[in-house]
């Protein structure tokens, strides 16, 4: 015989009353210390529900919650607390019913489930890719499962840009993304239309790239390098470790803001006393008779000025710049990890990794025109002191306390 509450049995109810108890329901074993505690049988399917299919972890701890409420339920005293509990039971019910609708909702927010297309445009080898892959994994993108990566490299030839970029538009890519100025130029050139974000371009405003930093308008934003500011910072650190050089070399190409650059140059060296001998190269076969140039000017230094060409030709211009026993200061630190003297500059792959965020941000819906152009955060001074030794120079110890990096 099953065991019921005692009032259940002894008192009079009304034939509402009396028909529930024709199939009473058996009470579930008590825990220990307990006595006569109901709980409510909905919740008992509800445990079932639980493991069917997997919920977010949102979803996950609502439920608990309320299986946790459901267990401090109030002892049954008579029937009306019988027909109270059971309306707190299905009123539980309906919740947790929401909270297992909502979990898919909430699912399909999460970056999964529909694949997407990333285009990735650079003007050659050097630039930190896989900083910027990292930084989608990081925010749930993983290359083959929710997100593809088509990869264009101009491999140093800047005048393949326009094609990489029309390739990538007729694949009809969410979004691209440009590695430099010029790869975001070419883009634009493209498109209209596609989301363009720029991991390091520079004087974005005055290329006509975006309307203003903080609205970009139109289908572009990203982060600006800073490249034409920092070009005086690096005068002067080259001045802190030769403080004997007056005449540097400027090593510079065709590029988009290559006259902001010169005119950057000019005014910070008379500012240190400099005297400047410019000399444009456009291809990397120019380079020799360019360093011909330069130790015929009895030059003392040289600054290398940015320039996809040179980024690709990087190992050699470090070589040809010992050769010719030229302190040198670049503007990535790839440079010096291949034998150049000195690098001043944002940490580029750190710029990388932030543009997965206006990736992240565009694939969930965002406008590129309404999200703000963002400035570096960090900057980093690299010396090579393998190379200062090769070059007969001893450097400053504070400039070395300065250095976030120093190759020895």
């Amino acid at each position: 015989m099953r065991a019921y509450p005692p009032r259940f049995r002894s008192e009079p109810h009304t034939p509402r009353h009396r028909a529930r108890l024709t199939n009473p329901i058996p009470l579930r074993p008590e825990p220990s210390g307990q006595s006569n505690r109901f709980y409510p049988p909905c919740f008992r399917t509800a445990d079932k529900i639980l493991f069917v299919g997997r919920l977010d972890v949102w979803a996950s701890s609502c439920v608990a919650v309320i299986f946790s409420a459901s267990r401090r339920s109030v002892p049954l005293i008579d029937a009306f607390d019988r027909e109270r509990s059971m309306k707190l039971c299905a009123a539980r019910a309906i919740v947790l019913a929401l909270v297992l609708l909502a979990a898919p909702l909430h699912a399909s927010a999460q970056p999964g489930g529909t694949m997407r297309q990333v285009g990735y445009l650079s003007p050659g080898p050097g630039y930190p890719f896989e900083a910027f892959r990292e930084g989608l994994q990081e925010l749930g993108y993983v290359e083959g499962r929710n997100v593809t990566i088509e990869r264009r490299s101009a491999e140093g030839k800047p005048e393949r840009l326009q094609d990489l970029a029309a390739d990538l538009v007729q694949l009809r890519v969410d979004v691209i993304v440009t590695a430099t100025t010029a790869a975001t130029q070419a883009a634009q050139r493209a498109t209209t239309t596609i989301p363009i974000v720029f991991a390091l371009a520079d004087a974005p405003v005055e290329l006509g790239l975006v309307a203003t930093l903080a609205k970009p308008g139109g289908n572009i934003s990203g982060l600006t390098g800073l490249m034409v500011e920092l070009t005086a910072k690096r005068l002067e650190l080259l001045k802190q470790l030769s403080p004997r050089v007056t005449r540097v070399a400027v090593l510079w190409g065709p590029y988009p803001f290559s006259a902001a650059v010169l005119t950057e140059v000019e005014r910070a060296s008379r500012t240190l006393g400099l005297r400047l001998h410019e000399i444009e190269v456009r291809e990397a076969s120019e380079l020799d008779s360019a360093f011909a140039r330069i130790t015929a000017w009895r030059a003392e230094a040289l600054v290398v000025l940015p320039h996809p060409m040179f980024v690709a030709q990087r190992t050699r211009l470090a070589e040809l710049a010992v050769k010719h026993r030229l302190p040198s200061t670049y503007n990535l630190k790839e440079f010096v990890e291949v034998g150049g003297l000195m690098s001043y500059a944002p940490d580029v792959a750190d710029m990388s990794r932030r543009a997965a965020s206006y990736v992240d941000k565009i694939l969930r819906g965002a406008k590129p025109g309404e999200l703000p152009v963002e400035q570096p955060t960090k900057f980093e001074l690299v010396i090579n002191l393998k190379t200062a030794k090769a070059l007969g120079l001893k450097v400053p110890q504070s400039l070395l306390l300065q250095a976030d990096k120093v190759i020895r």
